[in-house]
């Protein structure tokens, strides 16, 4: 049983949508939680962050107007909800939380999960 632990994922046309969840399995010692993706023969990349307690939220250029992340603290769960998916966005999609200073930098994370895979049809 991993840390973290996502799910949504799945195959979609472009266009569409879908939702992300990310479930902590223990209670962390963290200030931000953070979804980033890795594409077959591509770099791990930043979607989205969120600083918890109400610090805001950060997008990569790519994410922005069509990604929101968002929390529940009841549930110690973060949520991307992903609209006007495109065939670019088709990657492994992961889960991660941390004490962060950067929260788009995928090194300032200690706990991930094991991923989730978004594939948009062209």
């Amino acid at each position: 049983q991993g840390q973290l632990t996502e799910s949504g994922g799945g195959s979609v046309q472009a266009g569409g949508s879908l939702k992300l969840s990310c479930a902590a399995s223990a209670a962390y010692s963290i200030n931000s939680m953070a979804w980033f993706r890795q594409a077959p023969g591509k770099e791990r990349e930043a979607v989205a962050a969120i600083y918890l307690g109400g610090g805001g939220a950060y997008y990569a250029d790519s994410a922005k107007g069509r990604f929101m992340i968002s929390q529940d603290n009841v549930k110690n769960t973060i949520y991307l909800q992903m609209n006007r998916l495109k065939p670019e966005d088709t990657a492994m999609y992961y889960c991660a939380a941390g004490m962060v200073t950067r929260a788009l930098q995928a090194n300032q994370y200690n706990f991930w999960g094991q991923g989730t895979q978004v594939t948009v049809a062209s």
